[in-house]
């Protein structure tokens, strides 16, 4: 099961890849109405919530900066931003890393129980699951963006 679900994080990531390539700063900057964000904001917050539901950033992980979290954390919008800004460029690189280093993740810790449970997940495999599910709609959105910009 472990193998599928890394298998899934593979394809996942590679079509979330795909379908930013060739996103020009200026169309990720452009906030399509009726959206709550754009393009720039979707591609860190999936690089941010993963590196959070993976590799417990901020606390245990120092591969993204601190500052990700005001950026591209829930709740966050780029009509808000202040400060250095990552480009997208920097982001999908550091979406390629990032899957490197789920690769690593040893597969006996998705069996491992939550500190407490999150969204009424219980098992790190489970919020493994929910990366996944959050990635992909994400990747929706800026699907539906990409037609709009």
């Amino acid at each position: 099961m472990s193998e599928l679900l890394f298998k899934q994080f593979e394809l996942t990531r590679g079509s979330f890849l795909k379908n930013i390539e060739g996103i020009t700063a200026e169309q990720a900057s452009v906030q399509p109405e009726g959206f709550n964000n754009n393009i720039h904001w979707n591609i860190g917050h999936v690089l941010t919530v993963t590196e959070q539901f993976m590799m417990g950033f901020p606390k245990k992980s120092n591969h993204l900066p601190a500052n990700y979290i005001e950026l591209f954390g829930n709740g966050t919008r780029p009509s808000e931003w202040t400060g250095d800004v990552p480009s997208v460029d920097v982001l999908r690189d550091q979406l390629k890393a990032q899957l490197g280093r789920i690769k690593e993740v040893p597969a006996s810790t998705l069996n491992e129980k939550l500190k407490k449970p999150f969204l009424g997940l219980e098992t790190f495999g489970e919020l493994a699951n929910m990366a996944l599910f959050h990635e992909a709609y994400h990747l929706g959105q800026i699907h539906a963006m990409r037609k709009l910009v």
